[in-house]
């Protein structure tokens, strides 16, 4: 009886501590989840203000024109209210609610920001002046070329955010919290009303600017002691911090039944035992607890498969036995439920994939109803960059959103031109992965040279071609585009909005440096950027 107590007592230790740890990295899961869900709006929000400010009217602070197209842009896209242009002032330009120009909005932090970063921001909870609702503003400057003309902004509507935040579901007992870089509360599932707009709780600010992601364990505000995961904002791309908490009491009611039925049976085995001994004797009792510690010893080894089968033989020894299989039983289930958490990842990120696509779909539909009417050509343009942005996603996303190969990029990007160009582009250079941001700025430059060289360039007849060559020194990716063509070409009199979007492609961590030659057999491009940002490096 000692030893199969000892085994039954071991195992159960052993339970519990590999409960503990699937509980852990649940919750770790389970922030990555959501942070990766929010960073995919808060992507889709930077897509349509990249939309509107291609649109002339808005690039050209046009205030009729303005106010009409940023009225139809924002209708139609549900995680914002109202889009706004404002001068180097922070004096607003023109709305889609058409509110009067003038309006002062330079006390709002985000728009200090987006002009000290030069890039695309995200701020902290605010009550919006138009709506009077809260929001969580983001911005980014409205550039001609290299010169910043103003800033384009909106706010994601809190309340539909929480809406997406419930529609994910948690565990019974769980908690996700969602909160900007002053720690102050944005999102929460459950009791949204109650917590969202104040600060969260003292205990939980160390994490908010922890240096890594983790997991903890610690009283929530409502007296529930659970496991949290959190994303801290001082994570690379990580503007928010994430946190989810699942109940310790909830994840481990399973095993403490199942510990409170091994007790009891252990107790009954122990006296069954010793009347078994006194009036049956060594014979019936040893051969049972052998053969059950036989099954945990197999079990161990690997054959999960192992079961002592004993319910309804050896009297009350068989109880434990059977007792035994439940455990058993219960492990191998929640092995098969960890399995199936991998394939729901695996569906959830189908899932965004799809809630991606159909945010490219939105800015297509934004660009047609704007200006595809009245100018086809500049909307079959747009509507191609728009799809060279999307097979960039497609490469990330048949990654798991990790890296996207170069060559890949490339060959994606030229899809469009292939069939007319035959074997008149060559591509030589090494393996070489590339990040998600990197992936998505390279699809659109590779995409401009290609069409600007169907167009105007050395692929524009049939006498010319391009090769393509790319190699990496010291953390740096050195691309360049040579054209080969018989006849001769001029140089153009003005930059046009190809050339000014392949040289604010990519974002200004990339430290891009772009550089023009228009030679007389065709135009000579190189293109260098850090492969991976340091950040990217280290997550």
């Amino acid at each position: 009886m000692l030893p199969a107590i000892g085994m039954l007592t071991y195992n159960e230790l052993l339970g519990r501590q590999q409960r503990d740890r699937e509980i852990h990295q649940q919750a770790l899961q389970a922030a990555r989840q959501a942070a990766s869900e929010v960073n995919r709006i808060i992507e889709g929000v930077h897509s349509v203000l990249i939309a509107a400010a291609a649109i002339p009217a808005v690039f050209d602070m046009d205030r009729a024109g303005c106010t009409s197209a940023l009225k139809r842009v924002s209708s139609q896209v549900p995680p914002i209210r109202s889009i706004l242009v404002f001068d180097l002032d922070g004096k607003l330009v023109c709305d889609s609610f058409g509110m009067p120009a003038g309006m002062d909005f330079s006390e709002r932090s985000y728009i200090r920001d987006a002009l000290a970063v030069n890039d695309f921001v995200v701020g902290e909870y605010t009550i919006s002046k138009l709506s009077e609702g809260p929001i969580l503003p983001v911005a980014m400057p409205l550039r001609n070329g290299t010169e910043v003309k103003g800033i384009i902004a909106t706010g994601i509507r809190l309340e539909w955010l929480d809406q997406r935040i419930r529609e994910r579901g948690i565990t019974p007992g769980g908690v996700v919290t969602i909160a900007d870089r002053n720690g102050i509360i944005i999102a929460r599932n459950p009791e949204s009303q109650r917590f969202v707009g104040n600060s969260i709780a003292e205990a939980f600010k160390p994490y908010l600017t922890a240096p890594r992601a983790g997991t903890t364990e610690m009283r929530s505000p409502d007296g529930t002691l659970r496991i949290v995961g959190y994303e801290p904002v001082s994570l690379p791309n990580s503007p928010l911090y994430i946190g989810a908490g699942i109940s310790k009491e909830k994840a481990f009611a399973d095993i403490n039944r199942t510990t409170l039925a091994g007790v009891a049976f252990i107790l009954l085995g122990a006296l069954i035992a010793v009347i078994s001994a006194v009036f049956v004797g060594n014979r019936f009792i040893l051969r049972p607890i052998d053969h059950i510690v036989d099954v945990l010893q197999r079990w161990r080894g690997g054959d999960v498969a192992a079961r002592t089968n004993m319910g309804g033989r050896y009297g009350e020894l068989g109880l434990v036995g059977a007792s035994v299989d439940h455990l058993l039983d219960e492990l191998d289930e929640r092995r098969r439920q960890t399995e199936k958490m991998v394939e729901a990842r695996k569906l959830m990120g189908r899932e965004l994939a799809h809630r991606v696509k159909n945010t490219l779909s939105i800015v297509q539909a934004i660009a047609r109803q704007t200006f595809g009417r009245q100018n086809p050509e500049e909307f079959k343009s747009f509507s191609q960059r728009i799809g060279a942005f999307a097979g960039g996603y497609d490469i990330l996303l048949a990654d798991d959103w990790e890296s996207g190969d170069l060559r890949e990029v490339i060959d994606r990007a030229l899809l469009p031109h292939l069939d007319a160009l035959d074997q008149r582009i060559s591509l030589d250079g090494p393996s070489c992965h590339l990040s998600p941001p990197a992936v998505l700025s390279l699809s659109m430059i590779i995409h401009e040279l290609a069409t600007n060289a169907t167009k105007y360039g050395a692929l524009s007849d049939g006498t010319g071609s391009v090769r393509i060559e790319w190699a990496v020194s010291d953390g740096k990716v050195k691309l360049t585009w040579n054209e080969n063509s018989d006849r001769s070409f001029e140089v153009p009199s003005r930059e046009g909005f190809g050339s000014r979007l392949i040289r604010s492609a990519f974002p200004a961590e990339f430290e891009a440096e772009t550089h023009f030659s228009y030679e007389a057999d065709g135009l000579k491009f190189s293109l260098s950027f850090i492969g991976r940002t340091t950040g990217e490096a280290e997550a």
